[in-house]
């Protein structure tokens, strides 16, 4: 972002301010750029959405219509105007954001010439990310790095669990086919095993029911069993994620006594009261 808002010295006056409203949050006209083009999103994806209920989109389809038309025309301009004062333009164009905003706004020119393709603006919602820079919920990332690590710590833990899982689930399901069968709605050990994913989840459609009382009783005990495997995989992460905030901890070492295992938000030592240094992450955030 620094290096987006640095430029070139041979950049125009109004090349350089378009830049630092649309490309800045720092400046009171970037804050309120932002903060309208989240509005513009919000409003553009909600009229996708309700446009999808039938009685709604037969009594206001066609003010709906031009109000998409007017986002598409608005999210057009936003889309050259980031191209214009760009100091990469083809390096924003392939980024994430760059691939995002321009996919919404494809959608309302290629239903001109396709019909139906504009149902594809409902990709629009996508550009919500951009709240994370207009809100800097991005210095928070910290956290949410800790929680994917921990996750990645799991993953081991949790595919052996969902591989047991699904030796339980094609048994289950082997055997409701044999003791139903197909006239009771276990027409084939897919279909079996779609029942018992259903039934082992407490989800419970109820599309497919056994009918037999050796039917009904693997059904409880497979509703049973489901209660507890669903705390398996909430306790292994819970446990990670333990683990990994006494890691984090362990980073916080007081430079004066040594002494670690501070709070992540602690800016004293609890030992000596030595000003403790800052967490990496903030450190390198600002």
């Amino acid at each position: 972002m620094k290096k987006e808002l640095a430029g070139n010295d041979h950049d125009s006056p109004l090349k350089k301010k378009l830049r630092e409203v649309i490309f800045g949050t720092e400046t009171p006209a970037g804050r309120w750029f932002d903060l309208a083009l989240i509005v513009c999103i919000v409003l553009s994806v909600a009229l996708v959405y309700i446009d999808t209920v039938a009685s709604i989109h037969h009594q206001y389809g066609e003010l709906i219509y031009l109000f998409e038309w007017l986002f598409t025309v608005i999210f057009t301009v936003e889309y050259g105007l980031r191209l214009y004062c760009s100091t990469n333009p083809l390096r924003y164009c392939f980024s994430f954001y760059g691939i995002v905003d321009l996919l919404s706004i494809l959608p309302s020119y290629l239903a001109l010439f396709f019909p139906g393709a504009n149902m594809t603006l409902v990709i629009r919602v996508l550009r919500l990310f951009r709240i994370f820079r207009v809100l800097k919920l991005l210095r928070y990332l910290s956290e949410g790095n800790m929680l994917l690590r921990a996750m990645m710590q799991s993953s081991r833990k949790v595919f052996i669990f969902f591989f047991s899982v699904s030796l339980i689930i094609m048994v289950l399901s082997a055997v409701m086919y044999v003791i139903e069968g197909p006239e009771n709605g276990f027409t084939s050990i897919p279909k079996s095993v779609y029942w018992t994913i259903v039934t082992i989840t407490t989800v419970g459609y109820g599309d497919i029911t056994p009918q037999t009382s050796l039917g009904q009783a693997i059904a409880a005990f497979t509703m049973l069993l489901g209660y507890s495997i669903i705390a398996i995989p909430t306790g292994i992460l819970t446990a990670e994620i333990g683990q990994e905030i006494g890691r984090n901890r362990d980073l916080r070492r007081c430079a004066n006594c040594l002494k670690k295992g501070h709070e992540l938000n602690a800016n004293y030592c609890d030992n000596c009261g030595s000003e403790l240094e800052a967490p990496l992450s903030e450190s390198t955030s600002k």
